[in-house]
C-alpha cells in the first residue's frame, strides 16, 4: 500500500506564501514521479505540478509559472510545494499523487495514489 498525506495548508492573505507537504509511506516512494493537483469549488481538478524521482526535471502548469516551486526530499519521503504571491484563484484543495506511466506529467489519469488534499484559502 501507499500512503499521501497532505499538510501545511491553510488561510493566507493575497500575496503571501504557504508551503505544503506531502508525506509518504508505504513500500515506496524513491523511484517515482510525484504530482500536485488541485481542485477549486464547481471546477474540475487541475495539474499544478510535477517532479520526477531524482527531482531532476520539475514541470509547472503555466498559471503557477514563477510563483510555484515543488521540490521532494527521498530521505524523508516528502514532497513539496512552495506557494508565492498567492492569488484568490489559487484557492483550491490540493493534492499530491504518485505517477504510474506514461508522459503526460498534466493527466490525471497517469497517476495512480493520491492524497486526501489540504485545504488552501487566499483572501483579498
Amino acid at each position: 500500500q501507499v500512503q499521501l498525506v497532505e499538510s501545511g495548508g491553510g488561510l493566507v492573505q493575497a500575496g503571501g506564501s504557504l508551503r505544503l507537504s506531502c508525506a509518504a509511506s508505504g513500500r515506496t516512494f524513491s523511484g517515482y514521479d510525484m504530482g500536485w493537483f488541485r481542485q477549486a469549488p464547481g471546477k474540475e481538478r487541475e495539474f499544478v505540478a510535477a517532479i520526477t524521482w531524482t527531482g531532476g526535471s520539475t514541470y509547472n502548469a503555466d498559471s503557477v509559472k514563477g510563483r510555484f516551486t515543488i521540490s521532494r526530499d527521498n530521505a524523508k519521503r516528502t514532497v513539496y510545494l512552495q506557494m508565492n504571491s498567492l492569488k484568490p484563484e489559487d484557492t483550491a484543495v490540493y493534492y499530491c499523487a504518485r505517477h504510474s506511466y506514461g508522459t503526460n506529467w498534466r493527466s490525471q489519469n497517469e497517476y495512480n495514489y493520491w492524497g486526501q488534499g489540504t485545504q488552501v484559502t487566499v483572501s483579498s
